[in-house]
């Protein structure tokens, strides 16, 4: 048997690559992580923690609006948005020393700098060469800007985290979910938005009627929309406004954000070089196990691009740890899982949409569409949209989805039903909490027609 510097290496500091090094190395695995950048991966750093942050400082001009109509007159509502990315970066601080701690807790090794894989064994880092039996492979995604005149001018997700004043006026190019919550950011604290589609909707995947309610509402927030458009390019004046040509009308803007979605972040790294199967967009090809194409390299989270979500890399993680280094082979069900946007409103959504589930099923679908209780004393006027997607057959809930206030921490519930094969007579079944939005989940008796 080979003499190996340890039993696992893995390249990524992010959730997944945490967890999985964390766990290997309290099954007793001799464990170390390679980071070239800061500990927590885009989701602490780059992505949710910090994004959510801005969302949740956000949503306080919408509360202070609705707080007239129970009564209260708030005479001041100045945003410092300096105050709030300093609250944003100490978060961040906090976090990532969790992170690290947790790691050396467990006897994790550290290992500052950019990987290269050299060989099916062995990791090179700022010249040094080390050996391991296993490479787990946790780098992640990273932005990807499309190549047109002036891209150079654009921000992506990681400027627009730090930006050092809130822009008075942003064009979002983009339809995901990564464009919609930062649209929603930008016009809570008083900025003009504009976003650019290529396509005729926002958020291509998602379900019809959840594509048309936040469309709505997004227009009702005054976020202007433009369809079917291509990029020509991007200059910037002598004043330092930036004109964004487009195919069919002309912008100007003083920032210009991407959200075009991310790409697997394997430039660079050596691993095809070695061997290691990549797709056209750079992501590792994996097995069920998590195994590329060579039996001692492995692959987990946004590198793979499966399904892009943090607790689907952790639980990735912690199913590679599982399954090697603790002798309880595991696999993940990928089925029913929820996610959510953290646009404003709110989208959660979990199980098949409409049009997936049409191609297999007969289908009954129970939708609803009411003004919350909040917003009828508030006077805001953006309905809550919820939707249940059935087997004719088998009575089996096959989707449920929801624009509207906490619909994430509602879904979050419903997804353990989904995941248990509920059916729509035990939705019926149950009693609802009242009054509450949730309940209309369990309340929903109207066939769509």
């Amino acid at each position: 048997m080979k003499n190996y510097d340890y039993d696992l290496i893995v390249i990524g500091a992010g959730s997944g690559g945490v967890r999985a090094s964390r766990l290997a190395a309290g099954y007793g695995a001799k464990v170390a992580i390679i980071e070239e950048s800061r500990y927590g991966g885009t989701c602490v750093i780059r992505g949710c923690v910090p994004k959510k942050i801005l969302v949740y400082g956000s949503m306080f001009a919408s509360s202070i609006e609705d707080s007239r109509g129970f009564g209260w007159s708030l005479t001041s509502s100045k945003h410092n948005w300096e105050s709030l990315i300093g609250a944003k970066d100490k978060e961040l601080d906090r976090l990532e020393n969790i992170y690290i701690n947790m790691l050396k807790n467990a006897g994790v090794d550290l290992i500052a700098g950019q990987a290269k894989v050299c060989s099916e064994n062995i990791v090179e880092v700022k010249g040094r060469k080390y050996s391991a039996s296993k490479i787990l492979i946790a780098v992640g995604g990273k932005p990807f800007i499309p190549d047109f005149p002036g891209k150079e001018f654009v921000i992506t997700s990681n400027e627009a985290l730090d930006l050092k004043a809130c822009p008075k006026n942003i064009i979002i190019v983009g339809g995901g979910y990564i464009a919609l919550e930062f649209a929603g950011i930008f016009n809570s604290l008083g900025a003009k938005v504009d976003i650019v589609l290529r396509s005729n909707k926002v958020l291509t995947g998602f379900d019809l009627d959840i594509r048309d309610t936040i469309t709505s509402e997004l227009n009702k927030r005054g976020i202007l929309i433009h369809n079917n458009q291509s990029i020509k390019s991007l200059e910037k004046n002598k004043n330092g406004q930036l004109k964004l040509e487009l195919s069919r009308t002309t912008l100007i803007s003083e920032k210009v954000m991407f959200a075009t979605g991310r790409k697997p972040n394997t430039c660079g790294l050596g691993i095809k070089e070695v061997g290691v199967n990549l797709d056209k967009n750079g992501a590792v090809l994996v097995d069920a196990m998590n195994c590329s194409s060579i039996k001692s390299i492995f692959a987990i989270g946004d590198v793979t691009d499966r399904i892009n979500l943090t607790p689907v890399a952790i639980n990735e993680g912690r199913v590679f740890a599982e399954t090697f280094y603790n002798k309880n082979p595991l696999r993940l069900d990928y089925d029913n899982i929820a996610s959510a946007v953290f646009s404003q409103p709110q989208i959660a959504t979990v199980g098949l949409t409409e049009e997936q589930a049409r191609i297999d099923f007969e289908l009954d679908i129970y939708f609803s569409r009411f003004n919350p209780m909040k917003n009828t004393i508030s006077g805001r006027n953006e309905p809550t949209m919820m939707k249940i997607i059935v087997d004719k057959k088998t009575d089996k809930v096959l989707g449920c989805h929801m624009v509207g206030d906490d619909a994430a921490e509602i879904i979050q519930g419903i997804a353990i039903a989904l995941k248990c094969g509920a059916t729509k007579k035990q939705f019926d079944e149950t009693v609802g909490i009242h009054p509450t939005s949730a309940e209309e989940f369990v309340t929903m008796r109207q066939i769509k027609s």
